[in-house]
Formats: structure tokens, sequence, C-alpha cells
């Protein structure tokens, strides 16, 4: 085990690994459910369904994975061995979820929901580890902040990366076989991903320890999280944001192909969020210096609130606005996923304050939980809308699913944003509040840190 404090090489291969993370990430959410209904032929309806329920099916394996994790003794700690074993599985089940074989209605329908669900269980059980690791490797707030503000300014790198590499990707690779290009892709995607995450592997290592005499079982642990009150409300805040940014993230795709009728800028407008996200980002441990992290978050849901409205207005022609919105919202959410991850972090430290156990893994899982229950929502309200409107692929939308798409783009993400703003006014966890938590516990339990 490492003493003293992180060095800067320890931040930055811990930031590098969600780039890996976002290889896969990004290019699912953006494009994984137009491969479905444009590439591999299916309807929007039953792609929408299926995507839901695998979706639900796979939120319920998180808690599982998290205890697992937690209850996982390595000579490398509980979490990192996840980074060095799965990464290689992981990549060759995203290669078999965007590949087209021929199958028939009903074939490419199951092949679609056994492939995602796969990826999404493999995605989970490297990811869930390593958002878990930013638990253990410093019980220091600051530190905190630091390496989850490298960790999405790599992750918003990795998302920019994607985004406008993939389409060009997909066209060098496939040479007019689109279903060719696509498979092609993700091969390279998950190899660069593999490779990264054994750099994140080696560069870190496990400090904050559970409480020696801790015995509990997971059902006690999960207890432990329904009595924890800001983990809660975290929780719920997880669900609606990651629905927000789904919806955005999903439809701008249809948006850019059927209201814009420019498909080409999809491969710079979602970059200019994610590059402008990753300067947010990079802002918030400055930010934080100045400003308590549950004020700040409300600000910037009420802020993002105001800017998704605004996109009603943009006409189909202005793009400068459409990207001058783009970018106001990137930087707006960008401190938002540090921000999110050093509270979760909070909420471990005040379990183990209140019952004397921490479940570090169970606490991030179950926040995983809530981001795919969002993601679910999100495609739901998608497949919905899409199928109320009459949505047909690779034609010419009628105005009642025009509008549909702004929609998915403006007004129902900021109403998702503003109920997050309410919810975080509920929030007990303060500056001052996490200062005599964590005093408490060094009192308590000086060993579990280490010095």
């Amino acid at each position: 085990m490492a003493r003293g404090p992180l060095t800067r090489c320890e931040i930055l291969g811990y930031g590098l690994g969600d780039m890996g993370f976002n290889f896969y990430w990004t290019h699912i959410a953006t494009f994984l459910l137009m491969f479905y209904t444009d590439v591999f032929g299916i309807s929007a309806a039953a792609a929408a369904t299926m995507l839901f329920v695998v979706k639900i099916a796979n939120a319920f394996t998180d808690p599982l994975i998290g205890a697992f994790a937690d209850r996982t003794r390595t000579r490398w700690g509980h979490f990192r061995p996840y980074l060095l074993f799965m990464p290689l599985p992981l990549a060759v089940v995203a290669v078999l979820a965007f590949s087209t074989p021929d199958l028939g209605p009903a074939g490419k329908l199951a092949w679609a929901s056994v492939t995602y669900l796969l990826l999404m269980t493999l995605y989970t059980s490297v990811n869930l580890p390593y958002s878990a690791l930013s638990g253990v490797i410093s019980g220091d707030a600051r530190e905190r902040n630091a390496i989850n503000a490298a960790r999405f300014v790599a992750g918003f790198a990795g998302g920019t990366l994607v985004t406008a590499a993939s389409p060009r990707l997909v066209a060098w690779l496939g040479q007019g076989d689109a279903a060719r290009g696509w498979t092609l892709t993700m091969c390279i995607w998950g190899l660069a991903a593999s490779l990264i995450l054994a750099i994140t592997f080696a560069t870190t290592t496990e400090r904050v320890r559970p409480p020696q005499a801790r015995a509990a079982g997971v059902l006690q642990d999960l207890a432990d999280l329904r009595r924890n009150r800001p983990w809660v409300l975290l929780f719920f805040l997880a669900l609606i944001i990651m629905g927000s940014i789904t919806l955005r993230m999903t439809s701008a795709a249809y948006y850019f192909k059927y209201v814009v009728h420019r498909p080409e800028l999809l491969g710079s407008f979602v970059p200019a969020y994610l590059l402008a996200a990753a300067a947010g980002t990079a802002c918030t441990p400055l930010l934080t210096r100045f400003i308590d992290k549950r004020r700040l978050m409300i600000g910037l849901m009420l802020l993002s609130t105001a800017l998704s409205a605004a996109f009603l207005y943009v006409p189909s022609d202005a793009i400068g606005w459409m990207y001058a919105l783009q970018i106001a919202l990137g930087l707006t959410l960008g401190p938002k996923s540090p921000l999110s991850f050093a509270m979760l972090a909070d909420t471990a430290d005040f379990n183990e304050w209140r019952h004397g156990r921490r479940a570090t893994g169970l606490t991030f899982a179950a926040s995983s939980f809530a981001q795919k229950l969002g993601t679910a929502l999100a495609v739901a309200v998608i497949g919905a809308l899409f199928t109320a409107l009459g949505y047909v692929p690779n034609a010419v939308q009628s105005g009642d699913s025009q509008t549909g798409i702004v929609l998915l783009m403006s007004v129902i993400p900021a109403a998702f944003t503003l109920i997050a703003a309410v919810l975080l006014c509920f929030y007990t966890l303060d500056n001052a509040a996490m200062a005599r938590i964590q005093a408490d516990l060094a009192a308590r339990q000086p060993s579990t840190l280490q010095p």
C-alpha cells in the first residue's frame, strides 16, 4: 500500500481511465440506437423497448457487482484487479454488439438483446470498481476533487474523440458497407480502451481501508444505504441527470439528420459540448475552493435548465445559436460529474461515520443503478414519443415527428434538470458537515487511512 499524498502520475493515471470508458459509453449513447434502427434494421419501437428492458435488467446487477467488489481481497486491493482482467472480454462483446449477422426480424432483436445485456454487464463490472476506486485512493476531499476532475476531463476528451472520429472511421473502414464499418470501428475503440485501463491499473493504489471489524452482509449494507438520506438524494439525482443527458445525446443524431438536414454536423456538435464540458470540469477544483459543492450543483442545474429550454426557440437554420447553446451547456454541466462522484464518496464517509460500515463499492454501484435507470427512462421516452408521432427511419419526417425531436433536445431535458435542482435543496452534506465527519472518523479509526 502506498503512503503519503497522491502523486501527479496517480491523478493522471486514474483520470485517464475514464477516457477508455468513454470509448464505449459515448459510442453507445450517441450511435447505438441509430445503428439499430438505420443499419441493423430494427424498428424504433422495438429497439427502444429492448434498450429499456435490458437497462432495467442490467441495473439490478449493479448492486451485486458492487457488493462483490467490496468483498474482493487481493494483493492489488478490492477494485484495481477488475481493471486488469475484465477489459478484454468487454472489448470482445462490444464488437459483437456492433455486428450485423444475417437474421430475420426476431433473430435480430434477440441478437441485439443478448449482446447489449452482456455488453452493459461487462461494462459495469469494470466501470463500477473504477468509480469506487476514487473513494479509496484518498480520504482527502481536495484530492478527491482533483482525481474526479482529472477523470472527467479525460472522459470528455475521449467522448470528443469518439464522436468526431467514429463517423469517419465507419466510412473509411466500411468503404460503403456501413455494417462492416461499425464493427471494425468498435474493434479499434475496444483495443484502445483495454490498453488505457491497463495503465490505470498500473498507476493507482488503494489507500483507504474499510473498518477492520466490518462483517455485515449485503442486505445490511443495502439497509444502511436506505437510511443514508444524502445518498438517497444522490440516487435520484443521478437518475434524473443521466436521463437529461441521454435525451440530448441520443436525440442529437436524429435532430441533425431530420430537423436540420445536416447530419454531418453531428461530428462537431457533440464534440463541441464535450470539449466545453472538459473545460468546465477542469475548473471544478477552483470552483469548489470558493463555492460549496451543494450550492454549486444547484446553480449548475438551474442554469442548464434555462439553456436547454432556450433550445426550443432556435430555428433549424440557426447553426451558430445551436453551437453557442451547446457549448454553454457543456461549460455548465462539466463540473457536474466530478462533483457528483466526490459527493458519493462523501456519502460513503457518512455511512461509515453513522454505521461503522463503509461499503464503497455498493455505494457507487447503487448510483450506477440509478444512472442506468435514468438512461432507460430516457430511451423509453424517446421510443414512446417516436412511436406516437410516427417516426419512419431514413425518410422525411412529419411535422409532429420533427417537433418531438426538438422537444427531446430542449424542454424535456430542461424539466429533468429543474427537478434535480429542487432535490439538491434537501442535501445536507455541505463542506462544514463533511469536515466534522472526517475529523470524527480520523479520531475514531486512525488506522483506516494509512499515514
